[in-house]
Parts: C-alpha cells; structure tokens; sequence
C-alpha cells in the first residue's frame, strides 16, 4: 500500500475528540491504555495527542471537583468489579456441576 493510500484509510479525528481524549488521562485519571481502548484508538495516538494538545486541556482539577471525578471512577471501577465477579461465581458453579 502506497502513503497516499495510506492516508486516505487514516481515520481523522476532530480537535475536540482529541482534546477529551487529553482529558481523560489528565483530568479523570484514565491510563493511556485504558483512554485509548474506552476510545477505540491507538495508545501512540493518545501520547502524540498529549504532547500537542496537553497544555490546551487545561490543568488537572483540583478540590471539589477532583473529588468528584475521583469518586466518578471509584463507581465505575467498583461497577466493573462487581460484573466481574458474578460472571465469576457463575462459572465456579457451573465447573463445580462439571465435577460432581
């Protein structure tokens, strides 16, 4: 495939979707591996992002507001945990029938 080619299957994202990408790790304590995968974009994007865009996403929040966005994600990740484990109780079950 030629870089013309290339370049025209290239996905183009807007400077406000690259900016809320910025965000995420910045601001709402995402890792780079998990905004890029929440996103569905590529980790380097994120980090190419970050370098250009860092200083226009504004500072990380503080106060109230960090608090918030704090026990934003503790509910999401507790949320996951959860799923997580009654999909593995499930399976503990039905290997247990296996066995018996």
């Amino acid at each position: 495939m030629s870089k013309k080619d290339e370049a025209k299957h290239r996905a183009r994202y807007t400077r406000e979707f690259k900016l809320s990408a910025v965000k995420l790790v910045k601001e709402q304590g995402y890792s780079i591996p998990e905004a890029a995968k929440s996103l569905g974009v590529d980790a380097n994007c994120i980090r190419y992002w970050m370098q250009q865009l860092g200083d226009q996403a504004g500072s990380p929040v503080s106060g109230e507001a960090a608090l918030r966005a704090e026990v934003q994600r503790l509910r999401k990740e507790n949320a996951r945990l959860v799923m997580e484990r009654e999909i593995l109780k499930k399976a503990a079950t039905y290997f247990a029938k296996l066995q018996g």
